[in-house]
């Protein structure tokens, strides 16, 4: 989907939107990397720059077995943090595999479903492997992205090095296919 004019009634001064839903993965090279991106996308949401439909922080500390996940909308305990939509993608990740399954079962599942979202197999696959011990992430799934505010945060985050980003835009619907897939997956590899 192409940049857009800003819409109507818009008095901010930017020139160009992004309308469509995407999916942001910033995946950071130290535990706590994902604290940074947190603060600059919190700023971004007070200058009205993005509409965010849901976010996560991912922290994998040195020696721990699995992430903590929480979620940027509002304080929660890690268990609803792990219930958000994002929460539960990276939960299908970086879960391991069924006994007796191909170990990339529940990845492969999920980009079946997602197939037309923007979201495919080498994505997820491609998340999954960033995801590891002494790695941090922030996940946002948003939409009207004004570009001129948004743009040079992004640059500036980048410019660090410690980052890498992986974007996917997505269709409309995205957001809600996005949803039931992830919780059709969760429920099938929880009985």
């Amino acid at each position: 989907m192409p940049d857009q004019p800003a819409p109507p009634g818009d008095d901010n001064g930017s020139t160009r939107y992004l309308a469509a839903p995407t999916l942001t993965v910033w995946i950071y090279d130290s535990a706590m990397g994902a604290v940074a991106g947190e603060v600059r996308l919190k700023d971004l949401r007070q200058r009205d720059a993005l509409r965010v439909h849901d976010a996560i922080t991912v922290s994998w500390l040195p020696g721990a077995h699995v992430p903590r996940i929480g979620h940027l909308r509002r304080e929660t305990s890690a268990a609803a943090a792990r219930n958000s939509l994002l929460g539960g993608l990276v939960d299908l990740l970086l879960r391991p595999p069924v006994a007796g399954a191909p170990p990339d079962a529940v990845v492969t599942a999920l980009a079946q479903r997602l197939r037309g979202t923007g979201i495919d197999q080498i994505f997820l696959d491609d998340v999954k492997r960033q995801l590891h011990p002494e790695s941090s992430a922030l996940l946002v799934l948003s939409s009207d992205v004004d570009l001129d505010q948004v743009r040079p945060v992004i640059e500036r985050g980048l410019a660090h090095g410690d980052v890498i980003l992986m974007h996917a835009r997505l269709p409309d619907n995205a957001p809600e296919l996005l949803r039931e897939a992830v919780q059709d997956q969760l429920a099938r590899t929880q009985g």
